[in-house]
């Protein structure tokens, strides 16, 4: 039951006599899978490496547990802990009567929400920290939220199972956390908007790309398209866009083969055919930067239900 939902997880009773009185309600929205986990006596639970992101927000009781080779953490009614999509997890001790609520976030959809949030690209996983305080401000908020998720679950016909309504509260889910739990970009995440303002070099240069990011551009015909130099223009991008005008290009290249892989059906095209559409002649090379940005293979996207 806890495999079909989140992951393959090995339980041991830490007192063989009771009862495991497991309960589960759980339900996918989107990228994120949410629910309210319990058991009834002491257990420890073996699950390797996660793959996704991971939240446990204790209701009543705790857990201690750790990844890889760092510190044992503990999450409480006050303290979520956060897990690592990388780092064999462990849950040392998980006490009798423990409920919580647990969120599976998908890694490339967290870290592409991230992306937007910011306006720019990230090209690194997010480095959460393992807790974060629950007990009052964003994290107070955030966690009354993903309650009133797990709530309307339980009830037979609550909105959540209308996409409508369930696939803003995804995004509502994926934001708040970015803004509640402690990482590497939440100090930008909580300054004020700078003002959007690019040079129109730059703004040329940019509209080429997405209206035509398949032509073969190399920096000069773009520096060309913008009506100045090759240097000029890098120097553009990198203080207004934030990348080189060839990276940003790619990024814009891998989103499309992204969006056309995931609205593909089954055996309708190939992942090769794909890619050289959008512009890319080296597909090894591809499958690297695929993997680096998205957190999984072309293959593995074009086969997510």
């Amino acid at each position: 039951m806890l495999g079909q939902a989140f992951y393959v997880t090995h339980i041991d009773r830490l007192r063989p006599s009771d009862d495991v009185g497991a309960h589960l309600d759980v339900v996918r929205l989107g990228a994120v899978t949410v629910g309210e986990v319990g058991f009834g006596t002491d257990l420890r639970l073996r699950s390797g490496e996660l793959g996704s992101y991971h939240v446990d927000v204790p209701l009543s009781g705790s857990i201690q547990w750790r990844q890889g080779t760092g510190a044992t953490e503990t999450a409480t009614p006050e303290r979520a802990g956060v897990f690592q999509p990388d780092g064999a997890t462990t849950i040392d001790r998980w006490q009798a009567g423990c409920r919580l609520l647990a969120l599976k976030i998908r890694t490339a959809d967290l870290e592409r929400h991230l992306e937007h949030m910011l306006g720019r690209s990230v090209g690194a996983p997010v480095r959460f920290a393992a807790g974060f305080d629950v007990s009052r401000g964003p994290g107070l908020s955030w966690a009354r939220l993903v309650r009133a998720a797990v709530r309307d679950v339980q009830d037979a016909g609550g909105l959540l199972h209308q996409p409508l309504v369930s696939a803003p509260l995804q995004e509502a889910l994926l934001g708040g956390l970015l803004l509640a739990a402690d990482h590497p970009y939440r100090e930008e995440l909580s300054r004020p908007p700078a003002p959007s303002y690019r040079p129109a070099p730059v703004k040329r240069a940019l509209d080429a790309i997405q209206s035509c990011p398949e032509h073969p551009f190399d920096t000069a015909e773009l520096a060309a398209v913008a009506r100045v130099s090759v240097r000029w223009l890098q120097e553009g991008f990198r203080r207004h866009v934030g990348m080189s005008p060839m990276a940003y290009l790619r990024d814009v290249r891998l989103n499309r083969v992204r969006d056309e892989l995931r609205r593909a059906g089954p055996g309708e095209l190939s992942v090769g055919e794909v890619a050289y559409r959008w512009g890319f002649v080296h597909l090894g090379r591809f499958a690297r930067s695929y993997r680096e940005r998205f957190g999984e293979t072309p293959s593995q996207t074009l086969q997510a239900p």
